[in-house]
């Protein structure tokens, strides 16, 4: 699902560069990070789709093109390793052999940290890139338990509808106090007329499977639920336990990226994308049925989920949570209200 994101994005990703590439290309060298750059096959698509936007716009402008230097950011704990080990030797291969003479030399480095911080120093980006990034709060917000320790989102691991409204609140502060940090500190960062295109998960009012954009995450709830009902994991271990995760509206972006000041946007896109998209992708000859598709969800959401999930629940149970996950993805599938609404917001730095 991931490659499907980055592929569909595309368009707004090359339309960026272009006109960077156009209005603020430098003469020695392009820096560019890729924030929260996850560790994985996909790790490096959006920096080739970079180099062949730059490739073919200074190959109509007749020029050359600068050196890249593009950093991989994420949280320390990323495995870094695996990809300068085991991706990056193939990625260079094939840079090698497609754009030889070119492009100048690109150079991939990691900054690991967080991206709600500074990482970089002042006017040192030209572009920032974040895919399914920045819906990852930095931690769990408070007040998520009452003065008597009593927790207040019981039965849920994320937002719900039947979440109280002092919990939507503690969601939407940590939210707008993190991503109002992240513009401040890109500002800091990127260069006047540079370029930044976030991608990620957030809500929308138009669709009952898209107003609190929290879908998988109860899909996860309903299974953790069950266990619980067989006691397989402690009831108030599921009440205590929240994930650091919100999905805003459009508007509510839009109004913090105003209020902060910092940032123009320039194209704001909104796309439903279902769980299961891209489950052909190399498959396109066989024929997957609803348990299939469920099980493809259930796949990728364990990749994504599992670390965390096992901080507070073991190990010893994941196999049995995540054989139960695609029978409740295939229920969603198959009612309607399997989608993820995606933002893409492309802004210039002012």
């Amino acid at each position: 699902m991931q490659k499907y994101v980055i592929l569909k994005t595309r368009p707004i990703l090359e339309e960026a560069v272009t006109k960077l590439c156009l209005e603020s290309l430098p003469e020695d060298c392009l820096s560019m990070v890729d924030m929260g750059c996850s560790s994985g096959p996909n790790t490096l698509l959006p920096l080739w789709e970079i180099i062949e936007t730059i490739d073919s716009t200074c190959s109509k402008l007749n020029q050359k093109a600068p050196a890249i230097q593009f950093f991989l950011n994420d949280l320390p704990g990323n495995d870094f390793d695996t990809v300068f080990r085991s991706l990056l030797p193939n990625f260079y291969d094939k840079l090698e052999k497609e754009k030889f003479d070119k492009l100048g030399p690109c150079y991939v480095a990691a900054m690991p940290g967080s991206f709600y911080g500074r990482l970089f120093p002042d006017n040192s980006l030209h572009f920032v890139h974040s895919s399914y990034g920045v819906h990852f709060l930095s931690q769990v917000p408070e007040g998520l338990v009452s003065e008597f320790g009593m927790p207040m989102n019981k039965g849920n691991i994320c937002l719900a509808k039947n979440s109280p409204q002092s919990v939507h609140k503690a969601y939407r502060d940590q939210f707008e106090k993190d991503f109002t940090s992240f513009l401040s500190s890109r500002s800091s960062e990127v260069i006047s007329g540079g370029r930044m295109v976030l991608t990620f998960a957030g809500s929308s009012n138009h669709n009952p499977a898209c107003i609190y954009g929290t879908g998988v995450w109860i899909a996860i709830c309903d299974c953790l639920k069950d266990m619980a009902d067989e006691g397989k994991i402690e009831e108030s271990m599921l009440d205590s336990f929240n994930l650091p995760v919100y999905h805003s509206s459009a508007p509510d972006v839009e109004q913090l990226i105003q209020r902060e000041g910092s940032f123009d946007i320039a194209r704001l896109e909104e796309i439903d994308i279902n769980w299961d998209d891209n489950i052909e992708d190399g498959n396109q000859d066989l024929v997957f049925d609803k348990w299939a598709r469920g099980k493809y969800v259930s796949n990728y959401l364990r990749a994504v989920a599992e670390s965390v999930l096992a901080s507070q629940f073991g190990s010893s149970i994941m196999d049995d949570l995540f054989n139960r996950l695609p029978l409740k993805c295939s229920n969603y599938l198959e009612e309607g209200m399997a989608l993820c609404h995606t933002l893409i917001f492309s802004m210039i730095r002012k």
